[in-house]
Order: structure tokens, then C-alpha cells, then sequence
């Protein structure tokens, strides 16, 4: 098995950093943009916005079946899809549609908006890039089976076109030239890949969980296997990849820290017997995911130790944003909740209604999220 060494990832990074002024075309977070699940490549959940605890609604769209796919918000608007199979574009201002584009299958996959495109998988088992501005398809790429997760984004190190990561439930991740949407290279899986795959330019890897239960390192430029770790069950939901260490949990009803350098376990967290859907927030010294015991869980990120947990109603498969020294997220239970970071003490909910599992987007003062009533909300300063 080929294993990576830090020192020597490093060498291949050098060809993989991303300039600033790309990061900001491809929704660096921040004030004014949110472009991609989890706000950055390497799915770490931090907006960088200030968010007040004195919110109301500030407009709902509505499409024509449950959204469980997370926003995206770039140049003014909000990219989401729904499984009334249609990519929604919508006014982030005032609420109003500007275009839609029709699948032939439900559309959970968030997407990415990038390069003037907005990329996302369907239930119909294709890959797409649109014209951002206009709705228009660019191209398509049909897989063998459902595509739920988001796509993610890497430098080419070749130079040209940058690069587009998507896994799907044929269990094949692949690597596509933005532009064209011919493949670079693919990677087979044992199983389904649910989820998103995280990327850390400096390590020059990618790093996701399957159902095969293997958390899988991937080298980005030849997309060659750098490691399989054991993951102890499959992984339905997205790993965060900071500082060469991978968080995530699975069916197994464990929250883990794994060292991509070691192969090993960092630790390994378990509260109670229900599994984990959440994709992690992950801060300085902070791990914060949702639990389907209908809690939100903060542990120490370096010892994975338990600092607090926040009490809904239903379970919690909403991955959690943390902005602001606050924690936003949905849950089943049917609301929106803003907690504090330092002790999980409520400050702010809206109930919607109906479940949500979709993610949040935060971005400039505002909140943007799905729900299963087959709305999109958005959260603004009273």
C-alpha cells in the first residue's frame, strides 16, 4: 500500500496551491460569498461573516418537492436543487426565481459555483456544468448510477481548466475538466460514495468516506490510491481535512480523527448508539456535528474529549456553520437553531415547520437553508 509522507506531499502541493484571486472567483469564504458545501474545499463549515442573534425571515422560495440539497450563494444569488428534479437559481436579495434546470431525477447533490459555472450531480445518475449566468447547459457526463454528493474543485496542476471531484453511487470518484466535462482520470470504490470529497491543496490529496467503509486518500494530480484507512463503518456523510487529519463519523455511532501521516486513529468519539450523518464543523481547537440522537455535538479537537452537546427535537443530519463564535444548523425537529460556540447555549430558532436536513449557508449577516416542506429560506437582520 503507497502511504504519504508529509514532506514529500509537500512537493507536489507546490503545483497544487490555489492563488488568492482564484479562491475568491471560487467562493473563498467570506463576506458575500458561500459557493460550495461546507464554504471551502476542504469542508471545514467557517463563514467568516458577522451574524446577529435578532433574525427574521427574510423570503422563501418555493420549488416543487422536498430540498434537502445545501445552498450555495455566489455573485447575488442562490443555487440550490430540489427533488422536483430542478437546479434553482435564485435573487439572494429579494427572493424571486431567475432561472431553473430540469433533471430527470432528483437533485440532492449541493452545488458548486465556480468559473462562471455552476456544477451538480442528479438522481439521474449525470454530472453537469451550467452557465452560471443564464441556466444554460455546458456540458453533461453520464455516470452508472445516482450522484447525491457535491461536487469539489482542485488547481489543475497541469495548468488550463481547473478540475472538478464528484463521487456517485456507481462507486467511482471522478476527476473532470471543468470546461469540457471529460475525465481526467476516475477511481474505483468498493461501495457508494454519499458524499462530498475533501481536498487540502497543501497536502495534494483528496480524502473521503464510502460505504465500503474505508476512508480513501487520493493522490488529486494522477488519482492514483495514496492510502485506505479503515473507517470501522460505512461513512454517510462528508469528512473535513485540516491540517493533514481527517474528521468524520459513521453508521457505527462513532465521530473519528484519523492522521492521514499515520494511518491511525487519533480518537475516536461515542456518546450513544445512533449513527452520524453530520459533516463536521472544525475550528482551531473544535469538532462540531449533528448526531441522529437528535443532538449537536462539540468535542475537543485535539483529544476528541466531549466540551458540550445542544438538545433538539429530531435528529440532527444538518451539517453544522460556525460563524461568528455561534453554530448554526437545522434538525428534523423542524427548526433552525443559532447556538453559541463556546457552551451550546441556544440563542436563536425558527420553526419551519418540516424537517430539515439540508446545511446552511451563511453568508453576509444572512442565513440560507432547505426544507422538506419544499422551501428555501432565508434568515436576515431585523
Amino acid at each position: 500500500m503507497k502511504t504519504i509522507s508529509i514532506s514529500s506531499a509537500f512537493v507536489l502541493a507546490a503545483s497544487l496551491l490555489v492563488p488568492t484571486q482564484s479562491l475568491l472567483a471560487a467562493g473563498k469564504p467570506g463576506i458575500g460569498s458561500w459557493s460550495m458545501f461546507r464554504g471551502q474545499p476542504n469542508l471545514a463549515g467557517i463563514s467568516h461573516t458577522k451574524l446577529s442573534t435578532k433574525l427574521k425571515l427574510k423570503w422563501n422560495y418555493k420549488t416543487g418537492a422536498e430540498v434537502k440539497s445545501s445552498p450555495s450563494v455566489a455573485n447575488g444569488r442562490v443555487f440550490v436543487g430540489s427533488y422536483d428534479e430542478h437546479l434553482h437559481a435564485i435573487d439572494f436579495k429579494t427572493g424571486k426565481g431567475v432561472w431553473k434546470f430540469k433533471t430527470d431525477g432528483g437533485v440532492e447533490s449541493s452545488p458548486l459555483i465556480f468559473d462562471g459555472k455552476v456544477f451538480f450531480g442528479s438522481e439521474d445518475g449525470r454530472a453537469f456544468a451550467l452557465e452560471e449566468a443564464t441556466g444554460k447547459k455546458v456540458w453533461e457526463y453520464q455516470t452508472e448510477d445516482k450522484i447525491l454528493g457535491a461536487p469539489n474543485w482542485v488547481k489543475n496542476p497541469k495548468g488550463g481548466a481547473p478540475w472538478i471531484l464528484m463521487g456517485g453511487y456507481d462507486y467511482f470518484l471522478y476527476c473532470f475538466d471543468s470546461r469540457t466535462g471529460k475525465t481526467n482520470w476516475t477511481y474505483e470504490t468498493g461501495n457508494y460514495i454519499n458524499g462530498s470529497p475533501a481536498v487540502e491543496p497543501e497536502l495534494g490529496v483528496t480524502a473521503f468516506g464510502g460505504c465500503d467503509a474505508i476512508l480513501h486518500v487520493i493522490n488529486v494530480e494522477t488519482g492514483a490510491k495514496a492510502k485506505e484507512i479503515e473507517a470501522g463503518a460505512y461513512v454517510a456523510g462528508s469528512a473535513a481535512l485540516v491540517d493533514a487529519k481527517a474528521y468524520f463519523g459513521h453508521y457505527d455511532n462513532e465521530y473519528v480523527c484519523i492522521d492521514l501521516e499515520k494511518g491511525t486513529n487519533s480518537w475516536n468519539y461515542k456518546d450513544r448508539s445512533f449513527a452520524y450523518f453530520s459533516s463536521p464543523a472544525v475550528t482551531k481547537d473544535r469538532v462540531i456535528f449533528g448526531g441522529r440522537d437528535k443532538r449537536l455535538h462539540c468535542v475537543d479537537r485535539k483529544t476528541g474529549k466531549q466540551v458540550w452537546t445542544f438538545q433538539t427535537r429530531g435528529k440532527v443530519d444538518s451539517s453544522p456553520v460556525v460563524c461568528d463564535g455561534k453554530v448554526v444548523v437545522g434538525s428534523e425537529d423542524g427548526r433552525v437553531y443559532i447556538v453559541s460556540l463556546d457552551k451550546g447555549k441556544e440563542l436563536w430558532n425558527y420553526e419551519i415547520g418540516e424537517s430539515t436536513t439540508s446545511s446552511p449557508a451563511v453568508v453576509d449577516g444572512h442565513i440560507v437553508i432547505g426544507a422538506d416542506d419544499g422551501r428555501v429560506y432565508c434568515f436576515g437582520p431585523k
